[in-house]
């Protein structure tokens, strides 16, 4: 006799989701995660009363109605907009790529301006079939934008030259001909109120949850727990890297409180330049309109990753990829199912790691099962 129907080894937003919706149906479940806390990079703490992302900033976001009233099911979203801005060259740019950019970069006042400067330089610079990112963004925003606001802030961020990263990644960055510094195009976004922790808590509710409980320190037992394990870790780890290990980024962040109401102005100020080691500041409070009379800012470290290092980016390029298929093929016809952005491989935003959970649940669990 198994003790639980499904052992769920994350408690971070693909973890909770599934438990939630295979409780939700009378399943057993049984949660367990190595951290000290619930809910995985999601988690928040409170500091000088300010809801602090101590993982670094997560702003919620999607088109998908079905999913934003999904997680509004477990609390009030407030409604922020991210609008981060960068410094380059000791120089203030609005983001994403949007007439304001363009204006502070060139002058430019009509987007007919905007788009000629733009289309001269991707005449110029840009590549029919971009091998990598540094000829993907040449071809999308041409060399201005790219050396000033994507260059060095990219390179920092993932440790390799641009033209050694795949072309995708710059895919998701918006370029518009508007005055609009909304830096989402979905329809729903917002922060909840008090953080995303009465979300795990909604969704973990019924569910038995065990901290500081690591799946390899004992994975015989584990295993034997339950029919059906959920795995949200590191695909690789789980197969004891038989094909290799698979590439993360890190980061590494660190916390100031600072005696002042207002330290910058905005949620999110990137630091373009490699002569600055860190990517960006964050400052918590203007996530819920804070009115404290101190502040809490974050400054956050890219960094390699090791072992001993939380895996934040998967490096999704040709090489990672192959091995990551290996492990693919290996998890297919186990009683195995991963999922998340570890167990996947993948980058996932929030609602991608919800909507993932909801379907592989209402489909592989029951193959399995």
């Amino acid at each position: 006799m198994k003790n639980y129907d499904i052992l769920i080894v994350g408690s971070g937003l693909f973890g909770a989701v599934f438990a939630h919706e295979a409780t939700k149906i009378g399943k057993k479940c049984l949660v367990i995660d190595k951290r000290s806390h619930r809910g995985g990079n999601v988690y928040c703490e409170k500091i000088e009363d300010i809801t602090t992302h101590k993982y670094g900033a997560h702003i919620f976001h999607t088109n998908d109605k079905f999913i934003w009233d999904y997680v509004n099911q477990f609390t009030t979203f407030n409604h922020y907009i991210n609008s981060p801005v960068t410094i380059a060259k000791g120089k203030l740019y609005n983001l994403p790529f949007n007439m304001n950019t363009f204006y502070q970069l060139w002058g430019a006042i009509t987007p007919e301006e905007a788009r000629a400067k733009i289309n001269i330089q991707v005449d110029r610079f840009g590549v029919s079939d971009p091998s990598n990112l540094e000829e993907q963004a040449l071809s999308m925003v041409g060399k201005d934008i790219y050396e000033t606001l994507i260059k060095e802030y990219t390179e920092k961020q993932w440790g390799r030259k641009a033209t050694e990263l795949p072309p995708f990644i710059i895919k998701r960055l918006p370029v518009r001909y508007t005055f609009d510094n909304n830096y989402f195009n979905d329809a729903y976004q917002g922060i909840p109120v008090g953080g995303y922790n009465t979300i795990i808590d909604g969704l973990l509710e019924g569910t038995e949850v065990r901290l500081n409980t690591d799946f390899f320190d004992d994975r015989s037992y584990f295993e034997s727990l339950a029919k059906t394990i959920v795995f949200t870790g590191k695909i690789d780890e789980y197969f004891d890297y038989e094909f290799g290990e698979l590439e993360y980024r890190s980061l590494r962040f660190e916390n100031e409180i600072i005696n002042s109401s207002n330290f910058q102005g905005n949620a999110i100020v990137n630091y373009n330049d490699a002569t600055v080691p860190y990517t960006r500041i964050i400052e918590h409070k203007h996530f819920e309109f804070g009115k404290q009379p101190q502040t809490v800012i974050t400054k956050e470290y890219p960094e390699s990753w090791s072992s001993k290092k939380e895996a934040f980016y998967p490096v999704n390029d040709k090489k990672n990829q192959a091995i990551y298929k290996k492990y693919c093929l290996k998890a297919k016809g186990t009683n195995v199912i991963f999922g998340g952005r570890l167990a996947e491989y993948k980058y996932y935003d929030m609602h991608q790691i919800i909507s993932s959970a909801i379907r592989k649940f209402k489909t592989e669990y029951y193959e399995i099962k």
